[in-house]
């Protein structure tokens, strides 16, 4: 793929939304603790890192159409 592809590929649609939020302390923790659990038993950085993003991590993604 070149330059112009990728661009075409990262322009923000309409009708999407996506919120990400941390969530509440205690999952936050819990993820956070579990990531660092991985990571410290030699889990790759690849895998433990994302998943403990999902985690911590409140992330919605809406698709909304224009009424007309």
């Amino acid at each position: 793929m070149n330059r112009a592809q990728l661009e075409s590929l990262m322009v923000p649609r309409v009708g999407v939304t996506v919120d990400i939020h941390p969530r509440d302390l205690p999952i936050g923790l819990i993820g956070t603790a579990g990531g660092a659990l991985a990571l410290w038993a030699d889990a790759p950085a690849e895998i433990a890192v994302p998943v403990a993003l999902l985690i911590v991590l409140d992330i919605r993604v809406r698709r909304w159409r224009r009424r007309t």
